[in-house]
């Protein structure tokens, strides 16, 4: 590298931009698993299984090859293999080799998949970057289309002939040689592939998917199939560890035409869930059949549904012990389910797909589940009586075990602070408490927590600067000693045994506005908690909460109703608008709000964006420096901008660095 005597040249030239699929080359842990190649195969299995969504394909043939490659056939209605009108380039060259190209963005009239796994544009593409060579023929109108990849590029350009005989059928067979050098293992887990398979059979009823495994000098190769009439219900039963403990509460609803709950024609869930009251548990969670091995919001939705109808019929029956506080994992803890839910346009949490965000989800499923349940158990009363036995049950042994640890705490009681607005439970697993910027939003606070598991803490003004405060002098500022008796832990040092015994909740929120003000604040506080909680933060107890700063309300466009739509900051507002412009929705169709702060928010919008355990966003506090964890350099850098005596630095540091910072004045 050219380099000066001050160090390498930075210049126009240093910077490279990676165009084509070179980023998922450098980077391929971005875009897929890179344990072993099932990922990526699986990227081929998605888009055969949209084309049975959509109502199209009725068989998906995976095969093994004795060669170490692996295909993919289906009977769907075959990629597009003419000229792209803008790009002018086979669209089949496109979806293989362009990122965030495909046909599942449009999910307008006339797009042409109303519901898909595939959302980031990115799958087979991905596939195609990661292997040293990639086949793909399709059969469609009549014509035979074949195309060959090595290592992303184009080796065989496309070739069209006129289908013949046995050819005169239509659909996608993709064979993919994955390159080794990308995975720890080359080797596809087969337990993972048949779990993958059969479950994508239970979730497409009438559909027939099989898999072929040839080995090397042997004529006839070994054939699975899994086809399911009956779906959801004869999986989970095959995999229960244990005898349900009442029948097993199966259903499925689906949004209608111009519903006023802001969910789109077609948007929904299937599900099957069974009780037990021993041995293991079965959880498996899809959407649009993409499996979500790390569950979402639509998972949430079903125990939100399975709680609220089991507490309602608890109480309705007054069934509930004194005493006895029923918490939804007392409901959700014995059951097992399979949830298949269709989601017009699911927001992922990363590439992968293994967790559902989209905050809708939650609602949609959970307005489905708790009305079905509800009616369910008033026409089955006795084995509604058997599940609120187990619940109750169940609440009764974690009131027990959280008893049992109070008694280690110790007798003494500290006067709590009185604008604290204290939770119910004493379970650190579930507490938290919400240090909110300013009484009118701690009064939207109070109002929209859950006030089982959630404290308010209002906060007058800005927070003393603690960094170069004696310990002895904190608790002349009424703010600090307020926080110091509400959490229950004494100010302390790094190098102190600090007693966290008496620590009142699992999670202390920082919730301020989400301007400069706001962000002030939060400095003031992780400052606090830094110089004098230290081990609090080093314990992961310490959060950030964010709320957004604009609200978007969006007109309806397409299949979409009408919805309201949050930003975090200008990046993101930016994102949605340009999400609506792709949906339909025309120039200055809608309105954007900007909160001025946490008070103009009402109790059931600072719930849903900022509260609401699963679909909220809260960051964890620790510190990092250059991504390692480094108590000393972080010290450095508060002293530097914390400090009475570090102008000079500060200056330093504006000049060098504060055109890189946009501030909101």
């Amino acid at each position: 590298m050219p380099s000066t005597k001050n160090g390498p040249i930075y210049a126009e030239a240093s910077i490279r931009v990676l165009k084509g699929l070179e980023p998922v080359k450098q980077r391929p842990g971005m875009y897929t698993r890179t344990d072993n190649p099932l990922h990526i195969v699986q990227e081929a299995i998605d888009n055969a299984a949209d084309e049975a969504l959509a109502g199209v394909c009725k068989r998906i043939a995976v095969t093994l090859h004795a060669d170490g490659s692996v295909s993919v056939d289906d009977d769907g209605r075959g990629i597009p293999f003419g000229l792209h009108p803008q790009e002018q380039v086979p669209v089949l060259e496109i979806v293989f080799t362009r990122l965030h190209a495909g046909g599942k963005f449009d999910k307008g009239a006339g797009g042409a998949y109303s519901f898909s796994g595939g959302l980031h544009g990115v799958g087979v593409s991905v596939t195609n970057a990661l292997a040293t060579r990639l086949a793909v023929t399709v059969w469609r109108e009549g014509q035979v289309a074949t195309l060959a990849f090595g290592g992303g590029d184009v080796v065989e350009p496309l070739v069209l002939r006129k289908a013949t005989g046995s050819e005169r059928r239509h659909g996608t067979c993709v064979r993919v040689w994955p390159d080794p050098k990308y995975f720890e293992s080359p080797e596809l887990p087969r337990a993972d592939l048949i779990h993958l398979l059969r479950s994508k059979a239970v979730l497409m009823p009438g559909v027939t998917v099989s898999l072929t495994v040839e080995k090397p000098g042997q004529k006839d190769p070994e054939t699975q199939n899994w086809k399911f009439e009956a779906g959801l219900r004869d999986y989970l039963l095959q995999s229960l560890a244990a005898e349900p403990l009442i029948p097993l509460f199966e259903g499925a609803q689906y949004a209608e035409a111009n519903e006023t709950e802001n969910f789109a024609e077609g948007e929904g869930a299937a599900w099957c869930v069974a009780f037990t009251d021993e041995g293991g548990l079965l959880r498996e969670s899809y959407v649009n059949l993409i499996p979500t091995v790390a569950g979402g919001t639509h998972e949430s939705g079903l125990k939100d549904g399975l709680f609220g109808a089991i507490k309602g019929f608890i109480e309705l029956h007054a069934l509930l012990p004194k005493g006895v506080k029923l918490m939804p994992e007392d409901v959700f803890s014995r059951a097992s389910f399979v949830l298949s839910a269709k989601v017009l346009d699911p927001q992922f949490q990363g590439q992968i797909k293994e967790r559902l965000n989209s905050r809708d989800a939650l609602r949609l499923v959970s307005s489905f589940v708790k009305p079905a349940l509800e009616l369910w158990l008033n026409q089955h009363v006795e084995q509604g009586r058997k599940l609120a036995e187990l619940v109750i049950r169940q609440a009764q042994t974690r009131q027990r075990a959280s008893q049992k640890v109070e008694k280690r705490k110790g007798s003494g009681v500290a006067v709590l602070p009185g604008k604290l607005t204290d939770c119910e439970s004493r379970d650190l697993l579930h507490n938290e408490v919400f240090l909110v910027e300013g009484d009118s939003a701690g009064g939207s606070a109070k109002m929209g927590r859950n006030k089982e598991t959630q404290a308010v803490l209002p906060l007058r003004g800005k927070v003393l600067n603690t960094w170069e405060v004696e310990r002895d002098r904190l608790f002349a500022n009424n703010e600090i000693h307020d926080i110091a008796v509400a959490i229950g832990v004494d100010p302390h040092g790094p190098a102190d045994a600090a007693d966290l015994s008496g620590l009142r909740y699992g999670k202390v929120c920082i919730l301020s506005d989400a301007d400069v003000d706001g962000s002030h604040i939060q400095v003031l506080l992780l400052t606090l908690f830094f110089r004098h909680f230290p081990r609090l933060v080093e314990a992961g107890h310490v959060y950030i909460a964010k709320p957004p700063l604009y609200r978007i309300d969006a007109p309806a466009r397409g299949k979409r109703p009408a919805a309201k739509l949050y930003a975090l900051d200008d990046g993101e507002l930016e994102a949605a608008l340009d999400k609506l412009r792709k949906e339909g929705a025309k120039e200055g169709s809608w309105t954007i709000s900007r909160f001025k702060g946490l008070g103009e928010m009402n109790a059931e919008q600072l719930w849903e964006t900022t509260l609401n355990p699963e679909t909220r966003r809260l960051l964890p506090v620790g510190w990092l420096v250059n991504g390692a964890q480094d108590f000393e350099a972080t010290v450095g850098m508060l002293t530097k901008l914390m400090g009475k005596g570090e102008a000079a630095a500060r200056r330093e540091l504006m000049e060098l660095h504060g055109d890189a910072v946009e501030v909101d004045v």
